[in-house]
């Protein structure tokens, strides 16, 4: 199968928690760490999220870092049902930057008229198929893809085993056991079924520690 080169950017804490029980998530990383992830942003193609994303936090998904003229890489969500809302930031300004939508269904035609380009593909258990979405965006262009979350989007690459390299960003923080997890349900039986990486490197950046890997 064609697809794109996949990176995975996940931002926790030592314990691989994204948002407090209730969904507080801003911010667990400190302002070096968000400064080095619109850096990566820079070196791709494309930026991906989930819909569940776009509705709780709103982004914008562009490059902004200070002095910075140069490429805005293509935001792209992953929205089955079409749920992307008008007065979200992203389709607002779809007539500035790249917007696409995978979608299983048909798209609201008044999003597509603020510059959202649709892209429909069967479903998988009520959700994008993954692997038909990486041909399509593949076949548009999308050569190198970032992928910034949420869980749901960060478990289902993973199990789907398409990360080529991971970027995690952990601050010395704990939430405990009743916080949001960066990963669900793998359902790996058996120890010797772990998702192996091979670490490429660790920096500090501010108060926080970056971690590369690549898959094994």
């Amino acid at each position: 199968m064609e697809r794109p080169f996949i990176t995975l950017k996940l931002a926790t804490t030592l314990d691989g928690r994204i948002a407090t029980a209730s969904g507080q998530s801003r911010w667990i990383t400190g302002e070096d760490a968000r400064r080095c992830v619109h850096e990566l942003r820079a070196g791709h193609d494309a930026v991906l999220v989930g819909i569940e994303t776009v509705i709780k936090d709103d982004p914008e998904l562009t490059v902004r870092l200070q002095g910075y003229e140069g490429f805005q890489p293509t935001r792209i969500v992953f929205d089955s049902k079409g749920r992307i809302p008008l007065n979200s930031k992203l389709v607002q300004t779809a007539r500035v930057i790249p917007t696409w939508v995978v979608t299983t269904h048909d798209l609201n035609p008044e999003i597509q008229a603020a510059g959202v380009k649709a892209i429909k593909v069967a479903s998988f258990h009520q959700r994008v198929d993954i692997l038909l979405a990486m041909e399509a965006l593949t076949a548009a262009g999308i050569e190198r893809l970032f992928i910034e979350g949420g869980g749901l989007i960060a478990t289902a690459f993973i199990k789907a085993g398409l990360v080529d390299r991971l970027e995690w960003f952990r601050s010395a923080t704990i939430l405990g056991g009743d916080a949001r997890s960066v990963i669900g349900f793998l359902n790996i039986d058996d120890i010797n079924g772990m998702i192996r990486f091979n670490r490429l490197g660790v920096q500090a950046v501010g108060d926080d520690l970056w971690e590369s890997y690549e898959l094994s």
